[in-house]
């Protein structure tokens, strides 16, 4: 495997590690460095590695909420205590994987053939950067009514996971999508973002199995390096990612992740319309 192919899975790996977390698409913006720089893939390689780089950034978030996620705690060696409100969360998060798992089996083919496209990448972060600010805004006037996790309902998980079904169309950001409906249901941030951690986990494992099978598990060796790569650097970033993003929502909004959107979409239209 060539140095320069190395340090281009590096920068990708870089990239997912930030924008995995963040509201801003993480795939949205793996699909545009791609358009600039272009790994030395097959197709068919590259359309499974955007998914499962995405894996390396759910390692970091179970490393770090390892405590949350986990049931089971051995305060000896032979008696395991059992935390019921934790296993409750995950039924609530089964619940909401499942709009999305539907959809995804249905639809996902057709997206990536017809809308894994600049133009749309660009249009969904518009929109959506759009809908945050207006949101955030919005929600000044409003007390939240869920400031803990284990205050999340069922209805209140299904309505978010109806919202993850929009982050099928790529530059929409999953996270994105999640927060968006939980701080419209009046969620909190801190919990809106955690939710949608505990609900990347089933997701994303599902997805990059789904990937698996469709590729093949006939690997090269350097495509072996790629994922390998690719997947400890989003690793790396995300633990990083993931502590500055809790510890920013507790004192500021998402707004500047709007305008961020808005600013990044205006100038890929600009870009593609023009060259």
């Amino acid at each position: 495997m060539e140095f320069i192919e190395i340090l281009k899975v590096i920068f990708l790996g870089i990239v997912e590690g930030i924008t995995e977390w963040l509201p801003i698409s993480s795939t949205g913006h793996m699909l545009l460095v791609d358009e600039f720089l272009k790994l030395n893939m097959t197709e068919e390689f590259k359309e499974m590695f955007f998914v499962v780089i995405q894996l390396g950034a759910i390692f970091a978030v179970v490393l770090l909420f390892w405590n949350k996620m986990f049931p089971f705690q051995f305060k000896d060696k032979t008696k395991p205590v059992v935390n019921t409100k934790i296993i409750s969360l995950w039924f609530k998060v089964v619940v909401a994987c499942i709009p999305g798992a539907v959809v995804t089996l249905l639809f996902d083919d057709y997206i990536e053939a017809h809308l894994h496209t600049p133009i749309v990448i660009a249009a969904t972060l518009i929109i959506y950067g759009i809908a945050f600010i207006w949101i955030e805004n919005w929600n000044k006037k409003r007390t939240p009514k869920v400031n803990h996790l284990p205050e999340v309902t069922y209805k209140i998980a299904l309505i978010i996971g109806l919202f993850q079904v929009l982050s099928i169309i790529p530059g929409t950001s999953r996270s994105g999508s999640t927060i968006i409906g939980a701080l419209l249901i009046g969620v909190s941030r801190v919990v809106a973002a955690e939710f949608t951690f505990f609900l990347a986990v089933p997701v994303m494992f599902g997805y990059s199995a789904l990937k698996f099978l469709k590729f093949g598990l006939n690997f090269s060796g350097a495509e072996l390096m790629t994922l390998g790569i690719g997947m400890a650097v989003a690793f790396l970033v995300s633990v990083v990612v993931i502590k500055f993003l809790m510890s920013y929502i507790k004192k500021h909004d998402f707004k500047v992740f709007g305008w961020y959107r808005i600013v990044l979409g205006i100038v890929v239209l600009l870009y593609f319309g023009f060259f």
